[in-house]
Parts: structure tokens; C-alpha cells; sequence
């Protein structure tokens, strides 16, 4: 009989049985856990993203925590190739007959960037080859015991890991788990870049002037990025990007129509001091995306046949901006999957139970996160109906005419934020059951 020391070489088959692993999104965390997995030893990593080289995947401001600069750090990602002013401040201040009142200073144990720049610093540093573009992923079978992809193209890809980090849309959460389906809470991200810093900032500003309505600003290179929240209704949001928010989670500069550009003009000249209603009145590339809420997850990782199946990031459990833990939840998971993917390589460890440890350490947090949102949203305002005294309608600006825009009525439910570290199965379906499009 063996020793428990010494397993059965089939639960050591790590340092000899090299894993095929196949990557699903090339936004943050996507290209994050590849450039881990090819530091940690793994030569055949490959990521799949729908869209082409070089297309927009949208995105905004970003805060990084101390762990997420880490595992930058760790990768030789140099801070000034994401980060423009240094900075761990954030000035909070109500807004009052257009005059910003007594800021409250809050230190953050982290740094602040944006999508693109921290996009570009990661993608620049994979191996050639490594991302293959326009190959969007439309299901996932098992053949020979592993997980088989299946690309829209009708390809195939075989792997022994896939993991999916393809964003709050994801298609690998629609395949693993069907039941969990996105909520509109009611609001929406505005987001610009101005070509000048109207006030010289240098640290983040959220500028509150009523409940129901925040403007978040920071410096970037030759100007400001602001991201502007505003309540609206399904119509509403339907109305301003052309189809309704879970049909378009993420409404690029092409999808806005006239009503939102006069909606955001509006808001700001009624809301918002002179010189930041300017910074949003010259915005030329403006995007804005449907603020959603959903249950919290109870799994990250699904057998398939003798191989596994992955969720992470937003693909897992896409959170509120308002939490700041987006990204982080993204770099801290990918980081924490490289550890045990590591250990399995390196010494002969089980990868199942690696896997099981992995997901027992990050699903709190990622459940909780999901539940802080709903919270801080009512907090602000956000997502409930505003009254007369709190969000007057905006009168309009003088360039641009007013569109009526009747008041929302989302409310918000309570989230469930219990967790089941247990692995069920689940139906692996060949073709997406519907995704969001854009």
C-alpha cells in the first residue's frame, strides 16, 4: 500500500504533464494571468479575444491597490508606464450654486490610471503570439477528457485549463453559470477626456452636488478623465446609447445619440462648477456604460473531464465601479491562480486540490465586493428615484436643447453573500445561451 506521502503519480503528474492553457479575454486581467503563467514556467498559454487588434474595448479610470501594484511590480511593469501624477489622495466635496464646498481628504493605499494606459503596459510586455484577435469564443465542450473551446469560426481549441476573463459580459459565465444574470441598478457612468486640467488637479476629485448624481475627475496625460453618474430609466438608457443596457453594457463614442450628449451637457451646466462643466462640454470622445449588479458568485472552478474551467475577474462577478474593486478583484485572483498553477508545475502538487485552495482563498472577497456595491449606490443616491429638492430637472444648456427625461424607478434588492466552496457540475453548453452585445 503507498505511503499518503507519496501520492500516485497521477496526482503528480505536474512537472511532467505540461498544461495547455487556454485564456479568454484580453482586456486586464486576461493579458495580467499570462504574463503571470509565462513567468511562472508555462509555455503554452494562449489568449482569446473577440475583438480585432487595436479595436476599443472601453474603459475608464482605475484605482490599484497596493496588491494589484505588486504583482505589477513583480511582472517588471514599471509604475510610469501606467501611472501619470503619483497620488494617494482622493478629495471627496459637495457642490453648492456651482461652488465646490470643504473637501474631505481620504488617503488610498494604492495609485490611480486609466484602462488604456494600464491596457497598453500589459499587452506590450507578452510574447509574440501569445494573443490571437477576432476569434470570439461561442462555447465549450469536453472531448478526450479535456475542455474543448469552440470559436465562432467554427475552430476549435483543446486545453487542459480555460479560463475565462472576458469582462462583464462574459460568455464563460453564461456557459458555467446560466443562472446568474445581470440586474440594471438604474444608473449610468458617463465617461470623457478633456484636452486640458481645468483646476490643475493632481489627485482624484468625486464631486457630489446632490444625491443621485457624481462626478469623478483625475488628471491624465494633457488633461482630465471624468466619469459622470446619472440615474436612468431602461427607456432612458435605451434612448441615449440605442439599445436597452443588457444588450449594450458598454456604449462606445459611435453608440451615443444626440439625447445623450445634451443629457450629460445639461446635468453638467445645471451641477457641476464652471470650469468642470467646460472639461465635459469640450469632451469630443465620450463613451458610458449601464451600471449592473448581480448575485454573488458560490464558484470559480468547474470540472471538465479531467481538465478545468475558470471564472475571473468581471467574468466572475462584475462589481460596481463605486467599490474600486474591479480591477484589483482581477489582479488578485490571476495572481493567486498563478501561485497554485505554480506549485502544481514546479513540485508535483494535485491541481485539483491547488485549484480548491485557490478558490476557497478568493471567493469572499469577490462575494463581498458584489454586495458593497448596492450599498454605496444607495448611499449616493444612485439607482433610486431622486426627488424634486434632490435632483431637479437640469435646465438646458445654452447650446444644446433639453430632451425630457422622466425620472427612474430601479430600486435595489439585497444581496445574497453566502458561499459554497463546493465544485457541482454543470451542463456544458456548445453554444452561448446570450451574451451581450455592443
Amino acid at each position: 500500500m503507498r505511503s499518503p506521502h507519496h501520492p500516485t503519480p497521477d496526482s503528480r503528474r505536474g512537472p511532467t504533464h505540461r498544461l495547455r492553457i487556454a485564456v479568454v479575454g484580453a482586456s486586464l486581467t486576461g493579458p495580467c494571468l499570462a504574463l503571470l503563467l509565462t513567468r511562472a514556467g508555462y509555455g503554452q498559454v494562449t489568449v482569446y479575444e473577440a475583438l480585432p487588434a487595436g479595436a476599443p474595448h472601453g474603459g475608464g479610470l482605475l484605482s490599484l491597490e497596493h496588491t494589484s501594484l505588486d504583482i505589477l511590480d513583480r511582472l517588471g511593469v514599471p509604475r510610469t508606464a501606467y501611472v501619470h501624477l503619483p497620488s494617494e489622495t482622493i478629495w471627496r466635496a459637495p457642490v453648492r450654486d456651482h461652488v465646490v464646498g470643504d473637501p474631505t481628504r481620504y488617503g488610498y493605499p494604492g495609485q490611480f490610471t486609466t484602462w488604456t494606459r494600464l491596457h497598453r503596459a500589459l499587452i506590450s510586455r507578452l510574447p509574440a503570439g501569445t494573443v490571437r484577435h477576432s476569434a470570439p469564443v461561442a462555447g465549450l465542450t469536453e472531448h478526450q477528457r479535456r475542455p474543448l473551446l469552440h470559436l465562432a469560426d467554427g475552430r476549435t481549441a483543446a486545453a487542459d485549463l480555460v479560463v475565462f476573463a472576458d469582462g462583464r459580459g462574459s460568455t464563460g459565465r453564461a456557459l458555467l453559470a446560466p443562472h446568474r444574470r445581470l440586474r440594471y441598478a438604474g444608473y449610468v457612468g458617463h465617461r470623457g477626456t478633456a484636452k486640458a486640467n481645468p483646476a490643475g488637479l493632481r489627485d482624484l476629485w468625486r464631486l457630489e452636488p446632490c444625491p443621485g448624481i457624481q462626478f469623478v475627475v483625475a488628471p491624465v496625460p494633457d488633461g482630465v478623465d471624468w466619469t459622470f453618474y446619472l440615474n436612468a430609466t431602461t427607456g432612458q438608457y435605451t434612448s441615449m446609447f440605442g439599445a436597452p443596457p443588457h444588450r449594450r453594457l458598454y456604449a462606445h463614442p459611435r453608440h451615443l445619440t444626440d439625447i445623450a450628449y445634451r443629457h450629460v451637457d445639461s446635468n453638467a451646466a445645471w451641477h457641476l462648477p464652471a470650469a468642470f462643466a467646460a472639461a465635459v462640454h469640450t469632451s469630443t470622445a465620450r463613451a458610458g456604460f449601464a451600471v449592473m449588479d448581480i448575485d454573488p458568485p458560490d464558484q470559480m472552478v468547474w470540472p471538465v473531464g479531467d481538465g478545468f474551467a475558470i471564472l475571473l475577474g468581471d467574468a466572475l462577478a462584475p462589481v460596481r465601479a463605486h467599490t474600486g474593486r474591479g480591477a484589483n478583484n482581477g489582479l488578485e485572483q490571476a495572481d493567486g491562480l498563478a501561485t497554485a498553477l505554480r506549485q502544481h508545475h514546479r513540485h508535483g502538487a494535485d491541481l485539483r486540490t491547488a485549484l480548491t485552495g485557490w478558490q476557497r482563498r478568493h471567493l469572499p472577497a469577490a462575494a463581498a465586493a458584489v454586495a458593497l456595491g448596492p450599498s454605496i449606490g444607495a448611499k449616493l443616491g444612485l439607482g433610486t428615484r431622486p426627488t424634486p429638492d434632490t435632483a431637479p430637472t437640469p435646465a438646458a444648456h445654452p447650446d444644446r436643447r433639453q430632451p425630457a427625461m422622466p425620472s427612474p424607478t430601479t430600486t435595489f434588492a439585497a444581496d445574497n453573500t453566502s458561499t459554497n466552496p463546493g465544485w457541482p457540475r454543470c451542463t456544458i453548453r456548445r453554444r452561448c445561451p446570450g451574451s451581450a452585445g455592443s
